[in-house]
């Protein structure tokens, strides 16, 4: 293989006049679709590729409408708006005649400035006195990722009672094969954390992401400079009501600095 199987699965091929193509992966198949974050950085991709493209990306949303089943897509890209310090996409994914999902990005060129991180690099053990998860049988994009959790590990087995656990997790991930860090593989990776009720409710039930949004806080350079090497990540919800709940997850990097924040809305049905 001359490509990463994450190359693969985002691949795009323009056919002109802001239009781009592309094809599902199985290799990132989740239970009724292509897993939400190779969408995201599918459509990020499709910015980053323009020839217009200005700076790093800032900040990503991806509004999932529809159901997207196995096969091509079309990707319509449309420059909002180019400002002096800021530049605005508007993108669209199309299966035939049905939107299936959209997104906004911003685009900025990062300059040195004054720089203070409140946020605290979350305390794990090293990553190698943790057992990677075992994603044999599993949903395959999983096996597309090694996660190492510390706290909150994934559980696939039903627990006997219905008293909510803690909706926290946190863990190492990193792509598998191993890959260099990029802005495809940060948007994707935003949204490895699995849906929080699973792990609230130590079972699954209907549930699927609305609308995902990542901050990215580093430019192309900070992400080159963590390699291959695992990120620290975290996730933890604040409300489950009314057939939706909040998601927030954090990324950090080996050097301690943060990389990626994300938010995202979930409907679930219980």
């Amino acid at each position: 293989m001359t490509q990463h199987p994450l190359d693969l699965a985002t691949h795009l091929t323009p056919k002109g006049n802001g239009r781009l193509e592309g094809h599902t992966s199985p290799g990132y198949w989740n239970m009724m679709g292509p897993f939400g974050g190779t969408t995201a950085a599918t459509l990020l991709r499709a910015a980053l590729e323009a020839p217009q493209r200005l700076g790093d990306p800032v900040a990503l949303t991806v509004n999932f409408c529809a159901p997207i089943a196995e096969g091509m897509f079309e990707i319509e890209l449309i420059e909002a708006r180019t400002n002096r310090s800021t530049q605005h996409w508007m993108i669209v994914m199309r299966q035939g005649d049905d939107m299936v999902a959209t997104a906004s990005a911003v685009f900025a060129v990062r300059r040195e400035s004054w720089a203070h991180q409140p946020a605290a690099l979350p305390k794990l053990p090293p990553a190698e006195t943790l057992t990677p998860m075992d994603t044999v049988g599993r949903n395959a994009w999983l096996s597309r990722y090694e996660f190492r959790f510390a706290e909150g590990a994934i559980r696939f087995e039903p627990r006997e009672d219905d008293k909510p656990d803690s909706a926290y997790s946190s863990l190492y991930v990193r792509d598998l094969p191993e890959r260099e860090l990029d802005f495809t593989a940060l948007a994707a990776l935003s949204d490895t954390f699995l849906v929080r009720i699973f792990q609230v409710l130590g079972k699954f039930l209907p549930a699927g992401t609305v609308s995902l949004t990542t901050y990215f806080h580093t430019d192309a350079a900070g992400l080159a400079a963590q390699g291959t090497k695992p990120l620290i990540g975290t996730a933890d919800s604040k409300v489950f009501r009314q057939g939706y709940f909040d998601q927030t997850a954090e990324l950090w990097g080996a050097d301690g600095q943060l990389l990626a924040t994300s938010v995202q809305t979930v409907y679930y049905k219980a």
